[in-house]
């Protein structure tokens, strides 16, 4: 499964330097995940400290 990061966002940076193929990038008002790119390692979800990432 895919994820996404949701509007719970706050750009704290904690998931982008967690992930270890870089496909976490700055989407303006939040952090968005390049779905091509992502392996869905889900090392993100457990960084986040306001739970902004979710499956799709």
């Amino acid at each position: 499964m895919a994820y996404q990061i949701n509007s719970a966002c706050i750009k704290c940076t904690a998931c982008e330097s967690e992930c270890p193929v870089n496909c976490i990038k700055d989407g303006g008002s939040i952090y968005v995940i390049d779905q091509g790119a992502c392996i869905n390692c889900g090392a993100c979800v457990g960084v986040c400290p306001v739970d902004a990432i979710v499956q799709k």
